[in-house]
């Protein structure tokens, strides 16, 4: 099947591809609930070596740019307690740490989560963390341009492989919370 986005002419349904994805992507699609069907999650298998951002859209070309999108994982402290959420916001932006997240977290500072501490608490590999699998006692803090977007690349929880889902899924993750202004330029 051909991708509704980019030029991948191979996707397939991720209920179709369990045995790549990461063990919580792979259960999440598994036991999938959203108002979009499983099937129309699509998996497409890419190289691992451009999995970054700026090398995978460079390598698939410049379009993909305003329909990817980057989940990562932060740390929001406050009086010597600290809290992980997750952002998702499009690629062409960059999450508002010490604005919107701050302030959604009710943290005193919010910072990105180190590499060990994002890969270790979701199981999923770093420059492919994805939403879909994430605890659902995380915030899941979502860029309203995210869930306006008919089709978004993300992560499939490993370095190999993206994602391609309708935008409006994002809403409807476990602990999402849709803001404006969370990707700024």
């Amino acid at each position: 099947m051909r991708a509704p986005i980019g030029d991948f002419d191979d996707a397939r349904p991720a209920p179709d591809c369990l045995d790549v994805l990461t063990r919580p992507v792979a259960d999440a699609v598994r036991d999938w609930r959203g108002t979009v069907p499983a099937e129309q999650l699509l998996y497409v298998d890419t190289d691992p070596a451009i999995a970054d951002t700026a090398v995978f859209v460079e390598h698939h070309g410049a379009a993909l740019l305003d329909q990817s999108a980057n989940c990562v994982v932060v740390a929001g402290k406050r009086g010597g307690e600290t809290s992980l959420a997750a952002c998702v916001v499009l690629s062409r932006t960059r999450v508002d740490v010490n604005g919107v997240v701050r302030r959604q977290l009710g943290a005193r500072k919010a910072s990105f989560a180190s590499m060990e501490t994002a890969t270790g608490e979701t199981g999923m590999e770093y420059g492919g963390i994805t939403p879909i699998g994430l605890s659902a006692s995380w915030p899941l803090l979502v860029d309203a341009a995210v869930v306006d977007t008919e089709y978004v690349l993300i992560g499939s929880g490993g370095r190999r492989g993206k994602l391609i889902v309708p935008g409006k899924i994002f809403a409807e993750l476990p602990g999402a919370v849709v803001l404006d202004g969370l990707g700024v330029s």
